[in-house]
């Protein structure tokens, strides 16, 4: 059925399709369900692209009511404009909420708290409508059920006999601890794969969710839900593992280097 290019009354505009009034009220709205799909409308009342568009942005919310639809006035929200690169309207960006950033939206965590899975600009309805139908049933990559993300991270801490789950890469660490760990494992010559925890919050933090947020808070869902933190009882990375067990951070694995238990674990795995 073609979409319509006259808009419906007001009072017949559907739930799921919310005029946004600021940056709080944004973020409230896209951290509330990390696992819904998300399109954000810019819009302007001089713009008379944006008139047919109303119409269209409408309808899609009536045909999709677990889309979530914001609708943003460009030259009233400019933080907002702003933030999402946005320079003409009508524009649409479609997205997923990545993880919870806070603030969401100062300049340099620009599109740092989610991801951008479509961005049209002009009235093309056509390509906004394939967009949301291609994403609207894709599952999100956010957010697994705990088990799904347990059994995820044991599959990770076995893809090799020694992994390090670190901040950043072996060339470029994030953290001071990552890059001793790093150096102390080069300097025992020992081959090892890594995973970089800041590329994945859910294995990262774990699994977020809305209603935890409103139950707990922040700091407590963090402690009762942190991903591999939760799975190796231990609470800060890097993490490392061998053969599939946790063996510790830092502190424990330079503990072992200096008591010779180390080099008696990762025997025969040595670079000759």
């Amino acid at each position: 059925m073609p979409l319509p290019t006259n808009p419906p009354p007001p009072f017949l505009r559907p739930l799921n399709l919310i005029p946004i009034n600021s940056p709080t009220h944004i973020q409230t709205l896209l951290c509330a369900d990390l696992t819904r799909l998300s399109l954000l409308y810019f819009w302007a009342p001089w713009a008379a692209p944006c008139t047919q568009m109303n119409a269209v942005v409408t309808e899609l919310a009536r045909r999709h009511p677990t889309l979530l639809v914001l609708s943003i006035e460009a030259e009233e929200q400019v933080d907002i404009t702003e933030s999402f690169a946005v320079d003409a309207v009508p524009a649409f960006l479609v997205l997923r909420v990545s993880r919870v950033v806070f603030p969401l939206f100062p300049s340099a965590e620009r599109m740092q708290g989610h991801t951008l899975l479509s961005r049209i600009s002009g009235a093309d309805a056509s390509a906004l409508t394939k967009s949301i139908a291609t994403h609207i049933g894709a599952p999100s990559p956010l957010s697994p059920l705990p088990a799904e993300l347990d059994a995820r991270m044991r599959s990770l801490m076995r893809q090799n006999w020694i992994v390090l789950f670190m901040k950043g890469t072996p060339d470029a660490p994030r953290c001071g601890f990552s890059r001793k760990i790093v150096a102390l494992l080069h300097a025992r010559g020992v081959p090892f794969d890594y995973f970089d925890i800041l590329k994945d919050e859910a294995v990262r933090q774990g699994k977020h969710c809305a209603a935890h947020f409103r139950e707990v808070g922040f700091a407590e869902l963090t402690k009762r839900d942190a991903g591999l933190k939760r799975l190796n009882d231990w609470p800060t990375f890097p993490q490392l593992i061998i053969n599939g067990s946790f063996v510790g951070g830092l502190d424990v694995v330079q503990d072992m280097v200096d008591n010779g238990e180390f080099d008696a674990a990762i025997k025969g795995r040595k670079v000759v």
